[in-house]
């Protein structure tokens, strides 16, 4: 008894993406979709445009002292360039750098010294516990450090208890981002970013966010840069040890002597 003409065949397919000359026969009938196009020539456009990128800004976040060591490494026209581009952003900072330091306050002076600070740009507010708890110490010591570095922004400090009347010990310390008289960022506690172990990064990070810096911020690149040597050194520190704990060939065999 013949099929009905209706009833489809089972066609046999390994894989459908591989490239036979059956699958061909069969993408032509239109049995199996064409075959996408393979993503290895996008891949390889995107790692020779890294890269490129890469070896463009290998200078970016050096400093001044830096480049000049680079000198006999570098074409000088180009590191010229980049010496100029330092000393632009340096003088830039110094204009714009009138803090330099935590400024401690009280609930009398908030408005004036916070929100209407805020109008000129990005105000952190960081409200530590009256006790002293862990994180609070290690957010002060990281405030005292960001002030020095970034005198172009302001940041202020004062107890949570004083600011807001029964704010609870727990929520020490709450960090707020004042910008045009509004709160645009609130972190309360160190919990979200690194507890105890937060760092400069982290400041960075928050900083970038809200506006205070650009993510190309000379001070952030060096950061980076600094983090991505140590780590690479040691890595390499780590393979060196694990190379010197392994016994020589022979030792085991004077054993035997």
């Amino acid at each position: 008894m013949a099929a009905p003409a209706d009833q489809r065949i089972a066609v046999p397919i390994d894989d459908p993406n591989a490239d036979t000359e059956w699958n061909e026969i069969l993408r032509k009938h239109g049995v199996i979709p064409e075959k996408p196009p393979s993503p290895t020539p996008m891949i390889e456009e995107a790692i020779l445009e890294a890269r490129r990128l890469a070896h463009e800004n290998r200078l970016e976040g050096k400093d001044l002292d830096e480049l000049d060591e680079l000198e006999d490494e570098e074409d000088e026209e180009f590191l010229e360039q980049y010496r100029q581009r330092r000393l632009q952003e340096l003088s830039s900072l110094q204009k714009k750098s009138k803090h330099g330091s935590v400024y401690p306050i009280t609930k009398p002076e908030y408005s004036r010294a916070v929100t209407e600070a805020s109008q000129e740009g990005p105000v952190f507010v960081n409200l530590i516990s009256s006790a002293g708890n862990v994180e609070s110490r290690v957010l002060s010591q990281l405030w005292r450090q960001a002030a020095q570095e970034y005198g172009d922004v302001k940041f202020c400090e004062m107890r949570a208890a004083q600011a807001i009347e029964g704010y609870p010990e727990k929520n020490c310390p709450t960090i707020l981002v004042y910008n045009k008289g509004d709160i645009v960022k609130q972190i309360v506690t160190l919990m979200t970013v690194g507890g105890v172990r937060m760092g400069m990064s982290e400041i960075d990070k928050l900083l970038i966010e809200v506006g205070a810096i650009r993510d190309n911020d000379m001070r952030v690149m060096k950061r980076m840069r600094d983090a991505e040597e140590a780590e690479e050194e040691r890595i390499t520190n780590k393979g060196i040890k694990s190379s010197s704990d392994r016994p020589k060939r022979g030792d085991d065999d004077d054993d035997w002597d």
